[in-house]
């Protein structure tokens, strides 16, 4: 294996494909049809990557945070509506979502109140502000839990299949 980058300001995709253990010229044999000075340009910042190479280097490197990083901070659609999303640990992920449904249970009441009617008036839009904050709050809270069992899978922590197969006998 060649020696890592001193390199400093490393990109996303640069500190990937090192923490993946590849060179560059590793790496396009591994991913097959990204070349060596492709990478270099990508980790250069001298091109915008392509979904078709992100989907190739978060597979090759285990790194499905790859996807989320590309739409949310690359993609012009991604940028309007995908949140970015953090890696962490189950136990945080956990509380964060147990004190996400505390808060929402407290405002369960409000929010029939408020959509009893079919409509917002103006003296509920502060409070339909604050639940709609807490349901984006929740929304990224199962977006980092999805993130999270990917990057399991990934590191071969779980095995797929038998997500699959206990996915199918829950249904």
């Amino acid at each position: 294996m060649g020696k890592k980058s001193t390199k400093e300001n490393k990109n996303i995709y640069h500190i990937s494909r090192e923490n993946a253990g590849l060179t560059r010229e590793r790496a396009a044999d591994v991913l097959g049809f990204i070349s060596a000075d492709r990478f270099e340009k990508i980790e250069n910042r001298n091109f915008i990557t392509q979904p078709d190479e992100i989907l190739a280097m978060a597979d090759g490197y285990k790194n499905p945070s790859l996807f989320n990083y590309y739409c949310s901070q690359i993609c012009p659609i991604g940028q309007e509506y995908v949140p970015k999303v953090t890696a962490k640990d189950l136990s945080v992920i956990t509380l964060e979502m147990l004190s996400t449904l505390n808060t929402l249970v407290r405002e369960k009441d409000r929010l029939i109140d408020i959509a009893a009617d079919g409509e917002i008036s103006e003296d509920e839009i502060p409070d339909f502000i604050k639940i709609q904050s807490e349901l984006d709050r929740m929304s990224l809270t199962i977006d980092s839990l999805k993130l999270w069992v990917d990057n399991t899978i990934a590191s071969g922590k779980i095995d797929r299949s038998l997500l699959k197969k206990q996915e199918t006998q829950g249904q």
